[in-house]
């Protein structure tokens, strides 16, 4: 495999990356959108965050202009990247233009993939054209990290399920977005279970350590850890991550230029001092350093969730009959199968997952959905289906559901649930557009 053909397979991620989120950009952050950055960035100022301490364009404007023109710019770049054209600069750009959207945009911009990916640009940058021994390494190495400490999470967890191989009899139907695929594997006896579970941890835990070898070794690391991201692709709706994981391990397919034994013992020898300090120091390097998501811990899963509760947003005029809204991925209408949207992410659904594994004022986000839905405001109606109000409802409650995947007999229906109770009080709006607690006497 030549070099410039994993830098150009990075550019085809990254502009899913971007493009996805720019698609979605308006209803989350704008301003009129769930969580506007304008509001971060107050936030961040008054916690004393600075441009040294938190790199990011916003600090020159936090307009929805400046929004759209950092995003275009980062999706430029991404186009550039894949056309090998003023590549360096362009992965320069690109790393600027995330990085500064990364370290504002919270919660929606939060997950492990997005850091990820400016940990790749930046190394990417050192890749491109030369495709050095010591920036093929840094890639490789953070395809191995990736990997290699999401099975450590799982080991030193104490999740008991992880040790004793039944952890994907919940996995199936509790993670985040499950497919259709993820229904049929949930019904897999649980032999095929456990040895599914522990050829997870075969890749994950022993692929990751032929990085540090010579060539040959890399290769077969390489080749591992691209069939273990293809395995998780097809079993569940992870955004671009399983994508840009199998992408940065590609420069280890790449043949290095013709070395002498020692030479290789050498760069095996460097490459397994680096990985020591990193793993070591990552967690209490300086804080301007970790800011710029150069280097970065990883890891999920490591407690298996054993339930999966929904929040189920309604609306009504009354007080009496509520209506819910549907979302497009996340499981709501238990007819519904399950959809594949990956590499794409729905970060309003991937969201709506999280907070229902808390309690209610914990999400900000959430409050602000229902204020919104309430005034009808497009931006934020754009990120959901047709609501089922022909003008916005004067109430909004959440209720929260216990749903497990229906069983295969039950052919009209792909999940099952149980009420368990409300996840929020009824709210209301104020004259001035603030939410309020709606009244016994108006409910």
């Amino acid at each position: 495999m030549k070099p410039s053909w994993a830098v150009r397979a990075f550019g085809v991620t990254a502009l899913i990356a971007v493009g996805s989120f720019w698609s979605q950009l308006s209803g989350l952050h704008g301003s009129h959108g769930l969580m506007p950055v304008s509001d971060s960035l107050t936030l961040l100022e008054r916690n004393g965050f600075s441009p040294l301490r938190l790199p990011t364009l916003f600090w020159l404007s936090s307009s929805d202009a400046m929004l759209h023109l950092v995003s275009g710019l980062a999706t430029v770049s991404c186009v550039l990247i894949i056309a090998d054209r003023f590549t360096r600069a362009a992965l320069i750009t690109l790393w600027v233009c995330w990085l500064s959207l990364v370290n504002v945009c919270t919660p929606f911009l939060n997950f492990q993939w997005d850091v990820m990916l400016v940990e790749a640009a930046f190394f990417f940058i050192f890749y491109a054209r030369s495709s050095s021994p010591v920036a093929r390494f840094l890639l490789g190495f953070l395809a191995a990290k990736v990997t290699f400490q999401s099975g450590l999470v799982k080991i030193m967890g104490g999740d008991p399920s992880w040790r004793d191989l039944t952890a994907l009899t919940y996995h199936w139907w509790s993670q985040p977005l499950p497919t259709w695929t993820s229904f049929i594997t949930n019904e897999l006896p649980m032999p095929v279970q456990k040895l599914v579970c522990g050829v997870t941890f075969v890749f994950e835990l022993i692929c990751p350590l032929l990085v540090l070898g010579p060539f040959k070794l890399r290769r077969i690391a390489g080749w591992g850890l691209i069939a273990l991201q293809a395995g998780l692709f097809a079993a569940g709706n992870y955004s671009y991550y399983n994508l840009l994981a199998a992408v940065v391990a590609l420069p280890l397919l790449v043949s290095p230029e013709r070395e002498t034994k020692a030479k290789r013992w050498h760069w095996s020898l460097a490459a397994l001092a680096v990985a020591a300090s990193v793993a070591a120091f990552a967690h209490v390097l300086p804080q301007p350093l970790v800011r710029f998501e150069t280097i970065n811990a990883y890891g999920a899963f490591a407690n298996m969730t054993k339930t999966r509760p929904e929040i189920i947003v309604e609306g009504s005029d009354d007080g009496v009959t509520w209506l819910a809204y549907d979302f497009y991925w996340k499981p709501g209408r238990l007819d519904v199968r399950p959809k594949w949207v990956a590499p794409l992410q729905p970060r309003l659904d991937w969201q709506m997952w999280f907070a229902a594994l808390g309690s209610c004022g914990n999400d900000e986000f959430l409050f602000s959905l229902q204020r919104h839905l309430m005034l009808g405001t497009p931006e934020v109606l754009a990120l959901l289906p047709t609501p089922p109000f022909v003008t916005p409802p004067k109430f909004m409650r959440t209720m929260t559901y216990e749903y497990r995947f229906a069983p295969l007999s039950e052919k009209t229906a792909w999940w099952s649930r149980t009420l368990t109770g409300p996840y929020c009080p009824p709210l209301a709006l104020t004259p001035d557009s603030k939410l309020r607690r709606a009244t016994e006497a108006e409910r």
